[in-house]
C-alpha cells in the first residue's frame, strides 16, 4: 500500500489513515513489513471505539510507531480508509508500564467531510461531554492493557501540527 502525504496539498490538513474505525470492538494495526492491516486484539465486550483511530503517514512518535490520530466524523469508516482532517489540537499524555513511562501524545482532528464535528477548531471549543468521553476512552483502553495514561496538558492546533513538523520521517514531505 502506498501511504499518501502527511499534509493535504494545501497543507493546512493532515492525512489520517484509520486502523480501527468508530463503533469496532477490534484493534487493528497497520504492518508495514506486510503492508497490510491486522487483528491486534478484541476489546471486551460490550466496549468499542467511540471514534475513528489511526495514524498520520510519515510520521514517527517517541514509541517509534507513527503518530496516533483520533478522527472525529459522524460515518462509519473501514481500515485502510484515508480522511483528510483538519487537526485541532494535541493532548499531551505519558503512558507508564512495567514502571517504564513515555510519552504518548494523542492528536485529535475532525474529518473535513463531517458535518457534525468540522465546526469545531480546536481543544476548547469542544463539548466538555465529548472532551470527557474521549479522555475516558485512552483511560479504559490503557487500564485494560495494564498502562496508566495520564494526560499532561492539551494544546491547539498550532502545537499539533508543530508536532507532526518535527516527526516527519523519510516520505513525500521530506
Amino acid at each position: 500500500m502506498k501511504l499518501p502525504s502527511t499534509f493535504t496539498k494545501d497543507e493546512k490538513c493532515i492525512h489520517a489513515i484509520i486502523e480501527t474505525p468508530k463503533g469496532c470492538a477490534a484493534k487493528y494495526d497497520y504492518d508495514e513489513e506486510m503492508q497490510m492491516f491486522k487483528l491486534k486484539k478484541l476489546l471486551p465486550k460490550g466496549m468499542s471505539f467511540p471514534f475513528h483511530f489511526g495514524f498520520i503517514p510519515h510520521t514517527k512518535a517517541e514509541d517509534g510507531d507513527p503518530l496516533d490520530v483520533l478522527v472525529l466524523l459522524d460515518e462509519l469508516s473501514w481500515p485502510g480508509c484515508v480522511i483528510e482532517c483538519k487537526i485541532i489540537g494535541v493532548m499531551e499524555a505519558t503512558e507508564t508500564e512495567n514502571n517504564k513511562t513515555n510519552r504518548n501524545d494523542r492528536l485529535i482532528a475532525t474529518a473535513n467531510a463531517s458535518e457534525k464535528y468540522n465546526k469545531i477548531k480546536d481543544l476548547s471549543s469542544m463539548d466538555d461531554y465529548l472532551e470527557k468521553e474521549i479522555e475516558n476512552f485512552f483511560n479504559t483502553y490503557n487500564n485494560l492493557e495494564k498502562k496508566e495514561f495520564k494526560i499532561i496538558s492539551k494544546k491547539g492546533p498550532k502545537v499539533a501540527l508543530n508536532l507532526i513538523k518535527k516527526q516527519i520521517i523519510n516520505g513525500p514531505d521530506q
